[in-house]
């Protein structure tokens, strides 16, 4: 299992001590040091069953310079989504759960952190 986190970030250090008080095995990954590539985030997409806008944080003022808000939310648009992710990570929604499953989540409340868990063992 990873978790990918902001360490300024409330709910990623919430999901962090919910996975230790569980004794989860899981790599961190502080995603604003180490971003993930264009294929890791389609990749992470998939797992999520989501669009890159559904992981977008459209409120952050690099959103706004970007005018992202304003970019149509199409299939044909997916992979200018994903390379601004990539370029900006700041962007991307936190934390992000990837279980030994297969599955992955948005754990940004503790009983989606306590399903990645069980999903995860």
């Amino acid at each position: 299992m990873e978790i990918w986190v902001n360490p300024a970030c409330s709910k990623c250090r919430s999901a962090v001590r919910l996975l230790d008080e569980a004794g989860a095995d899981y790599t961190v990954r502080r995603y604003l040091e180490d971003p993930p590539d264009t294929d890791e985030l389609r990749a992470v997409l998939d797992r999520l069953g989501l669009e890159p806008w559904d992981i977008t944080r459209t409120q952050e003022p690099q959103a706004k310079e970007l005018g992202i808000g304003a970019w149509p939310k199409e299939p044909a648009e997916r992979e200018r989504w994903i390379g601004a992710l990539a370029a900006h990570p700041r962007l991307i929604q936190r934390p992000i759960i990837t279980a030994d499953d297969g599955s992955a989540a948005v754990a940004r409340d503790e009983a989606t952190v306590r399903d990645t868990i069980t999903r995860g063992h």
